[in-house]
């Protein structure tokens, strides 16, 4: 077991381009024995992933900067500056879009760690404030998609599941 302090700057972390953002693994599972991860996410306007639910993983959000919409099968609602979100496990869907035209910057947590590895597989490699459109859903990549789901133990839901 690792037992080493670890101290890393703001442009150290692999980025990655996912869901239209730019995430950033600023602590990934391979350095915290597979306990929890830490990813920060930079959303444009418009961006966010589809409703999406994974039981065996924990998910908490920081908004850090900016606003989002956040989704749940319980109803939508605004999350600003300085607002958390926490999804325990069990598998709630949910999903997030930024709905306002700034940026917004989350950090997000994963216990245990596992889904930065699902970005690493679903996203591609970016410099620090470079943003790709999302790919295309053609049917070659809608079959990657259910197998890293499958992979990971999660379920991705059609955009509109949550209304």
């Amino acid at each position: 077991m690792d037992k080493t302090i670890k101290i890393i700057s703001k442009n150290e972390g692999e980025r990655l381009a996912v869901a239209g953002g730019n995430y950033r693994i600023i602590i990934s599972g391979e350095q915290t024995n597979g306990n929890y991860a830490v990813i920060e996410m930079i959303v444009p306007p418009g961006g966010g992933p589809p409703p999406h639910a994974h039981p065996e993983t924990q998910e908490m959000f920081h908004v850090l900067e900016g606003e989002l919409e956040f989704k749940t099968e319980h109803g939508k609602q605004i999350v600003t500056q300085d607002g958390f979100i926490n999804i325990p496990f069990g598998g709630a869907v949910h999903c997030f879009k930024n709905t306002s035209e700034n940026y917004a910057r989350l950090l997000c947590t994963v216990v245990p760690s596992g889904l930065e590895n699902l970005f690493k597989e679903i996203g591609t490699l970016v410099e620090a404030g470079q943003f790709l459109p999302v790919p295309e859903l053609t049917e070659k990549r809608k079959d990657f998609l259910k197998e890293i789901d499958i992979k990971y133990g999660q379920k991705t839901y059609s955009p509109d599941y949550l209304g």
